[in-house]
């Protein structure tokens, strides 16, 4: 009697697991918008762009939305979809989900292990905070779905740079940067042009020194990169590699 309770219980505490992981839903292919977040145009445009990411980079880039994650956390419910997927190649584990659930307002992106030298846990955080949030927040859905994906493959190409997107709103480190570095040219200035005023009376007692705060210009600016392709959905018979992933990434919400 002991033994059956026994195996009654350890039956009972791994229940649910399995009811959890029946809700990973079916890969239809690169897009698989099950929440309905997505116009039928900008899926069938981001599907052609992922594919063509596969074929020249090898890396597969997968997009899920759900309706709920049904209280599951963010964290755990991706890492299950992508292991499930096995998205990315075997022994490259060039995998990348970009997951998104409506009614929550979470997403994570979750990172195979052959990408995170590249696409690190904080890149993957700045893009959801710097690139799909603020668009998110504004329901520009398709916007932000479409920065994210390119922003995640630029991060993959070693090609996005987190400043360039920060709103602007704060403080950026590279505004702050910029204003320490005001201060000390100030400074240094400040300090010539008084040695300068030191030794600038010749001795006939005439001035012939420069002025406290000589006149100058500076120029700088920021360049930003950006684009977009388009094409068409992807056909039928879409599956992972075989890819594996270790818990690199991050989530978020808006």
């Amino acid at each position: 009697m002991k033994k059956a309770l026994a195996s009654f219980c350890v039956l009972f505490l791994f229940l649910p697991i399995v009811v959890e992981a029946a809700k990973v839903p079916a890969l239809r292919g690169y897009v698989n918008d099950y929440g309905d977040m997505i116009s039928a145009s900008v899926e069938a445009d981001l599907a052609s762009k992922l594919k063509t990411f596969e074929e020249t980079d090898s890396t597969q880039l997968v997009v899920l939305t759900v309706p709920s994650l049904e209280g599951d956390p963010v964290e755990d419910y991706s890492i299950r979809v992508a292991e499930a997927w096995k998205i990315g190649q075997k022994g490259k584990d060039n995998g990348i989900l970009f997951l998104v659930s409506r009614e929550d307002r979470k997403m994570r992106i979750e990172v195979g292990r052959g990408l995170e030298g590249n696409l690190t846990d904080l890149t993957a955080g700045r893009i959801i905070d710097l690139v799909v949030k603020p668009k998110f927040k504004a329901e520009d859905y398709d916007g932000g779905f479409t920065a994210g994906v390119s922003a995640l493959i630029d991060a993959t190409r070693g090609e996005f740079t987190a400043d360039r997107q920060a709103p602007s709103r704060g403080l950026t480190p590279l505004l702050l940067l910029l204003i320490q570095l005001v201060f000390l040219i100030f400074f240094v200035v400040l300090a010539r042009s008084r040695a300068r005023r030191r030794r600038g009376f010749r001795r006939d007692g005439t001035w012939g020194g420069y002025l406290p705060f000589p006149g100058g210009s500076s120029e700088g600016g920021w360049s930003t990169r950006g684009g977009g392709d388009s094409g068409s959905d992807s056909g039928g018979g879409f599956s992972g590699g075989g890819g594996d992933f270790g818990g690199g990434g991050a989530s978020g919400d808006w």
